[in-house]
């Protein structure tokens, strides 16, 4: 089940970026970088307190971090720019995929949640990094937004890296 959850709320956040009629607005990339960031500060505080993996802790930890930091460049860029983030159905749907993952989360316990976090973020910062590229980066009109979304894309590969390294060393579900 839990593997289902995250390939269909990983889903959602591809399905949702690739649906845009035409390309996205930067008041609308705008909401999903800032939405996408706090997705992950969410699932990774949970992780920070629920973790039983010392190395899956520090990763949730990592996440709230890192992902903090993205969203105050963006929050400070968006403000400077005064541009006001405009909700969109990529954004929408990231914050209910991000909501049924940490209530799918918060019902695990010991190494189930430590796999189940870690696929999660596998699948995510994959599906990030094809929205950031695909659609995002492309669609950007402002300089400075593309910019700061060009700046940020290793910090996700970084991620998407990690994780991986992380599920192997969790190993196969039993």
């Amino acid at each position: 089940m839990n593997r289902f959850v995250t390939a269909s709320a990983a889903g959602l956040f591809l399905a949702a970026a690739s649906a845009f009629a035409q390309a996205p607005s930067d008041a609308q990339i705008a909401a999903i970088v800032v939405t996408a960031n706090q997705v992950d500060i969410d699932a990774g505080k949970l992780a920070e307190s629920k973790a039983s993996n010392a190395a899956v802790k520090a990763f949730g930890k990592q996440m709230v971090t890192d992902h903090s930091g993205v969203n105050k460049q963006a929050v400070a860029l968006v403000t400077k720019l005064k541009v006001t983030p405009e909700d969109n159905a990529t954004s929408k749907a990231l914050k209910a995929g991000g909501a049924e993952n940490v209530k799918n989360l918060q019902k695990l316990s010991g190494s189930a949640f430590d796999r189940a976090y870690v696929d999660h973020e596998v699948e995510y910062h994959q599906q990030v990094l094809d929205a950031v590229d695909k659609t995002l980066i492309p669609s950007a009109q402002n300089a400075e937004l593309k910019s700061l979304l060009v700046a940020v894309r290793p910090a996700f590969v970084a991620h998407l890296e990690h994780a991986k390294n992380l599920q192997a060393s969790l190993g196969k579900k039993s």
